[in-house]
Formats: structure tokens, C-alpha cells, sequence
């Protein structure tokens, strides 16, 4: 149910619970006052129109507070005369809250509490279906968590021992491949220390150095024969031995 209503000149459409500014009224905060002049009262399809006002119709209001309107600028200007007028204005106001609207011994407030309590009455039934649901839900939950544990802790355990297998078989490579890498670094190391003798045998004899004992060195003894004996040179003259068929020279 709404009504219209007329007040400081102005009309307003409300409804229970309608919170609206009107011109300034008489009246104190708190108060609760009667609107008389009502223009209009429809509930559903039936409406009541008046002429001016419906009679038997009334709207209660609750006074809120007392405020003031947006300020209004008014400027006037008359060119070539100098002449320029501004004014600043703000309205006092009555904020009212519509409590009730009776016509034909129905009142729209008694209308809104049925409403109230049926919906009230319908969100409590659906809480407690709800709450219902939610404790079925959680009982099934419980049980499947319960007929589910052995399997869970089986699992479990097996992947548990799955992962100390693999973590002792990857310790066991581990320290294989350390071996396997000491190894590889001592033939490197041999292989290099073997190169290092060789380089250094074949050089031994261009530096001079004595190869082993019992063996004389170069340039002491004379020339090897077959079977590492050595043959003594005869005492002579160091020159070199004269050609054959060469003719001495004949003194002068």
C-alpha cells in the first residue's frame, strides 16, 4: 500500500518506512504527527483517488531531525546599468519517516509485520534445513574419512618404504661414482707421470745427463759394437787419417 501526500505545497508519494525532507514544520524531534491532506491511497489493483483528498485516509509520521537544504545561488544583472544582485539561500527542512497508512480501517503497518514475521518464519525454516543438511553432510564425511583410513595408512606406507629404497640405492650410486671418479683421476694421473718420463728419456741425451749405471757416458769411450761392448781407440795422432792414393808433398 502507498499513498500521496501533500504538504508545504509539494506532494510526495510514500510508504511505510519512507524517509522524506519536507518544508519546514512546526514540530519537535521525536514527535509522531498526523498528514490529513492525502491525494491518492492504492493497495494492489484497488486505488482511491480524491477530490481534492480521500476521505478517511490518514498517514502518521515520525519527526527525525531538522536540517537544511543545498545552498541556491540567486544573481541578477542588468547590463549597461552597473547594476549586478547575488543572494545565497538555504531552505530549512523536516526529515519525516512515514509509520502508518490507514484507509477503510486497514492499516498498511500491520500489513508490513504479517510480511515481516512470514518471512522471518520462512528464513528460519530454511536455516534449520540447512543446518540439518550441513550435520548429514559432515556425519557422511566422518564415515567415509573413517572407512578410508587403513587404505590411507597402507599407501602411506608403502610410499614411505618406496622412498627409503630410493634414497639408499641413490646413496649407494653416489658413492660408486665417487670411486669410479678417484680411479679415473689416478690412470689420469699415472698416464701423465708416464708421459713425463718419456719426455724426459728422450731429451736425457741431448742435455748431457747419464742414463743408468754401468753404461759410459758419450764422448769418454769409443764407439758401441753389438752386444753393448765398447772397442779401445789406438794411440795416434787426434787428425783426421790421409786419403788414399793422395802423393805427399816433396819438401823443398
Amino acid at each position: 500500500m502507498y499513498a500521496v501526500i501533500e504538504t508545504g505545497s509539494k506532494q510526495y508519494r510514500v510508504e511505510v518506512g519512507t524517509e522524506l525532507q519536507v518544508e519546514l514544520l512546526d514540530v519537535e524531534p521525536g514527535e509522531t504527527i498526523t498528514l490529513d491532506r492525502v491525494l491518492l491511497v492504492a493497495d494492489g489493483d484497488s486505488a482511491a483517488i480524491g477530490q481534492p483528498t480521500v476521505d478517511g485516509a490518514t498517514v502518521s509520521a515520525e519527526v527525525l531531525r531538522r536540517d537544511r537544504g543545498e545552498k541556491l545561488i540567486a544573481f541578477k544583472y542588468r547590463p549597461k546599468a552597473r547594476r549586478r544582485v547575488k543572494k545565497g539561500h538555504r531552505q530549512e527542512l523536516t526529515v519525516l519517516r512515514v509509520a502508518d497508512i490507514v484507509f477503510g480501517g486497514k492499516s498498511a503497518a500491520e500489513v508490513v509485520k504479517k510480511a515481516q514475521a512470514a518471512a522471518k518464519t520462512e528464513r528460519q525454516r530454511l536455516e534449520e534445513a540447512a543446518a540439518r543438511q550441513a550435520a548429514e553432510d559432515a556425519a557422511l564425511a566422518a564415515k567415509l574419512a573413517k572407512a578410508a583410513e587403513p587404505k590411507t595408512t597402507d599407501g602411506t606406507g608403502a610410499a614411505s618404504g618406496k622412498a627409503d629404497k630410493a634414497g639408499k640405492s641413490g646413496a649407494r650410486a653416489g658413492k660408486s661414482g665417487a670411486r669410479a671418479g678417484k680411479a679415473s683421476d689416478g690412470a689420469s694421473d699415472g698416464k701423465g707421470k708416464a708421459a713425463g718420463s718419456a719426455r724426459r728419456g728422450t731429451t736425457g741425451t741431448s742435455t748431457g745427463e747419464p742414463k743408468a749405471q754401468g753404461t759410459p757416458a758419450i764422448g769418454t769411450t769409443g764407439p758401441r759394437k753389438a752386444g753393448g761392448r765398447t772397442t779401445k781407440k789406438k794411440d795416434g795422432p787426434s787428425g783426421p787419417a790421409p786419403r788414399r792414393g793422395s802423393r805427399p808433398k816433396k819438401d823443398e
